[in-house]
């Protein structure tokens, strides 16, 4: 079931009526609504995959009873392998099999040798990257004793498919979700109108802002051996918006979504293109898996603890995984060491982490050496999504060589930027709410600004007519796929 569809329409209010007004006297019912409503969510998609989650679920149930139990040290390891074997075999099998085989296949090819193999016709499971490392985590922590294992079945695997981050996350912490499952819920009135403030942007970002890119960065690179230099920057600067406005327009609708059910998700998007640094990007982009790697991998690896050498391979190996993480294609792997060749620089200078605060932190405008950093991450970035967009590292190392070989200022007139007209006047009006907003939680934040209530409604319907009147048409979520 997608977010910006009339199933979810109706499918919302009926689980928020039933939640608050029918199962409110009971946690145990309330949890077990959300258990069945979630699966109603995931399985409107295919229901066959329901099994998957339910399986996972029931597996790193098990091993966390286990766990609670066992004392001797080699017994606790195995129980922890048996979570990591489970979980990462299903997404090395749907996600990763025909890619090993192709690239097994080619690498013969390469050596002169001709070898045949068989590809599977496998469906990818929606959201499988999601849930199965967010089962992870649980397992992880009640090895390591940062969390209790739980005894509560209904609580446990509402957590892990709780259907608005199901999909596609944020990638929560059992450490910070689970415990919610535990305690009574009370409606609040300002956490739900907050909740739908952060729905209807990130349906703005979704809707308006990623759709109409999406025909454009399409048309681009589906025909970018026929556009000039211009029209190839083009497509990928409203690629790079695309991006954006999707996932991160996802993550306000999951998150939005579960304030109005009483629950807090983890952050998972601070305003990334406003980053004066890779370093800072990366603290603000997908926050939730970038976390994940750097707690259950990158430090487990030794951090930044080690020497030179150590620091290097470390950071190579968190974004190489990042890549590989994000899809099963040669592309996403390079997409990611060139995220940690930027990376590296800062890192070996120990700059990486000199812009914490937000950008322009106390001044309407940034400085010109702001204007500059940012303007070099964005350029940086939207070059590495190059790769991430393109269909093979031939045809993104041909759309970047047609940009720099043949340049030219030939204005763009390529009949598929005809969608880009409107954005000319909404991108510009995106990017100055986000940055008026940049320190908020997200864009229409307004708990701590004095505006009128006529002024605030203004600003609503406003945002409701340029979403039914200048939607893009209608694209699946990007990391869907992921």
């Amino acid at each position: 079931m997608l977010f910006n569809s009339i199933e979810f329409l109706i499918f919302l209010p009926i689980v928020f009526i039933l939640y608050w007004f029918v199962t409110n006297k009971k946690l145990k019912v309330q949890n077990l609504l959300l258990l069945v409503a979630s699966y109603i969510f995931y399985g409107w998609w295919d229901w066959r995959f329901l099994s998957l989650i339910v399986f996972s679920s029931f597996v790193d149930f098990a091993v966390g009873i286990g766990l609670g139990k066992q004392e001797n040290e080699t017994k606790r390891k195995l129980l922890l392998l048996t979570s990591i074997l489970v979980n990462l075999g299903f997404l090395m099998y749907f996600k990763y099999f025909n890619f090993f085989v192709d690239s097994f296949v080619e690498a013969f090819s390469f050596f002169g040798q001709s070898l045949s193999a068989s590809r599977l016709k496998v469906i990818l499971p929606v959201g499988i990257s999601f849930y199965t490392f967010q089962t992870l985590s649980y397992s992880i922590d009640v090895y390591k004793r940062k969390l209790e294992p739980t005894k509560n079945i209904v609580a446990f695997f509402a957590f892990v498919s709780f259907f608005p981050q199901l999909v596609a996350g944020p990638i929560e912490r059992a450490t910070n979700l689970l415990p919610q499952f535990y305690k009574k819920r009370n409606f609040n009135y300002n956490k739900a109108v907050d909740g739908l403030r952060q729905i209807l942007w990130g349906l703005f970002k979704k809707i308006v802002i990623a759709d109409n890119c999406a025909t454009v960065a399409n048309n681009v690179f589906n025909n970018y051996q026929d556009v000039s230099s211009i029209t190839l920057i083009a497509g990928a600067v409203f690629f790079t918006f695309q991006i954006y406005g999707d996932f991160s327009g996802y993550s306000d609708i999951a998150i939005g979504t579960s304030r109005l059910f009483g629950f807090n998700l983890m952050r998972n998007f601070a305003f990334p293109y406003f980053s004066r640094d890779i370093g800072e990007f990366w603290r603000r982009w997908h926050i939730s898996l970038s976390t994940w790697f750097r707690d259950y991998l990158y430090i487990p690896l030794g951090g930044s603890r080690g020497g030179t050498w150590s620091k290097i391979r470390n950071t190579f190996i968190i974004f190489l995984v990042s890549g590989f993480w994000h899809g099963a294609n040669w592309t996403f792997v390079f997409w990611g060491g060139l995220n940690a060749l930027y990376f590296i620089p800062l890192l070996l200078a120990k700059k990486n982490r000199q812009n914490i605060d937000t950008v322009a932190k106390n001044s309407l405008f940034p400085s010109f050496k702001e204007i500059f950093q940012i303007f070099t991450t964005f350029s940086l970035t939207t070059f590495a999504w190059i790769f991430f967009r393109s269909e093979s590292l031939g045809m993104a190392f041909d759309y970047i060589n047609r940009i720099i070989v043949n340049f030219d200022l030939v204005i763009p007139r390529h009949e598929g930027l005809a969608a880009g007209k409107s954005l000319i006047v909404i991108l510009p009006f995106f990017i100055l709410i986000e940055w008026l907003q940049r320190n908020k939680e997200h864009a229409l934040e307004f708990d701590n600004i004095q505006i009128p209530r006529p002024i605030r409604w203004i600003a609503y319907y406003s945002i409701v007519f340029i979403i039914i009147f200048f939607a893009g048409t209608q694209q699946d979520f990007i990391y869907f796929q992921f």
